[in-house]
């Protein structure tokens, strides 16, 4: 699933690409992947530009000079492929934006979950979509008042897009593992410290993953994703990756808040030492 290291990426592809461009036309392959009727989706871009981009979590959302955007959400499996007017479609291109200069956009949506549509103030739909501010914008402070609040588990409340914006589950087990933080606690109990941890550890682990463009093989050794077998294991010894790359204990797998969970028993305790 196109968690926000991969919509960042997706965001300056855009940008590299599609920027100040006439579009001609519009080509939808099936209208309910449209948040936003055909007619007026296609009445309204033809002729416009795209002009800049804006990312809040895992939301894309493109600018035209007529002062609106097109949002972009890429569900599970959505992608983004700029080629020319001669070269063969990319599969699965179930909307494409045909630029007047021959050049084409295609948003790639292999399982029809992603959406398009247009928006007229970002500001106003993330609020109507309590989504909450970007993960890479969040301050110490919001994030710190925000959980103090939340008496649930630290686990499923970040991954609430109402309290910060596009931080998907594997994103939140290395956070936390980066942070010493068990998933389990609950977020009101974490301390001015732990919060501040977390901060650091919430831009560590999306900085990483957008420098590799999400290329999991190529994250620093000291990140536990390898224990998910994603990609191949950057360490020479069989079966190292599943090991906890400070202390060395196996990492345990289990379920939190009803979704697969990696940690370290050990390196994030359940009851720190501060409260024993």
């Amino acid at each position: 699933m196109p968690e926000l290291p991969e919509v960042e990426t997706y965001r300056r592809y855009f940008e590299a690409t599609c920027l100040f461009q006439p579009l001609a036309d519009i080509q939808v392959e099936d209208t309910k992947l449209l948040t936003t009727d055909y007619d007026v989706l296609v009445a309204a871009l033809r002729g416009r530009q795209f002009v800049a981009t804006q990312r809040v979590g895992k939301n894309l959302f493109a600018e035209t000079d007529g002062g609106f955007f097109v949002h972009f959400h890429f569900g599970m499996t959505g992608d983004l492929a700029y080629y020319q007017y001669d070269q063969e479609q990319p599969r699965f291109a179930r909307i494409i934006f045909y630029f007047q200069n021959g050049y084409r956009l295609a948003f790639i949506c292999p399982r029809k979950f992603e959406r398009i549509g247009l928006v007229d103030d970002v500001k106003a739909y993330l609020l109507k979509k309590r989504i909450a501010a970007d993960a890479l914008a969040i301050t110490p402070e919001e994030l710190g008042q925000t959980l103090a609040r939340k008496k649930a588990l630290i686990k499923p409340v970040l991954l609430d897009q109402s309290v910060v914006a596009g931080i998907g589950n594997w994103i939140v087990d290395e956070v936390l593992f980066q942070a010493r933080i068990h998933p389990e606690r609950l977020a009101s109990s974490l301390k001015n410290p732990e919060v501040q941890a977390l901060h650091e550890s919430i831009q560590k682990v999306l900085l990483t993953a957008i420098q590799y463009e999400a290329n999991y093989a190529l994250f620093p050794q000291n990140f536990i994703i390898h224990a998910r077998e994603w990609a191949l294991s950057p360490y020479p010894d069989h079966g190292q990756h599943l090991l906890c790359p400070r202390c060395q204990q196996k990492l345990q797998i289990t379920r939190v808040g009803g979704r697969t969970t990696y940690f370290c028993p050990v390196d994030q305790p359940e009851v720190p030492a501060d409260f024993r």
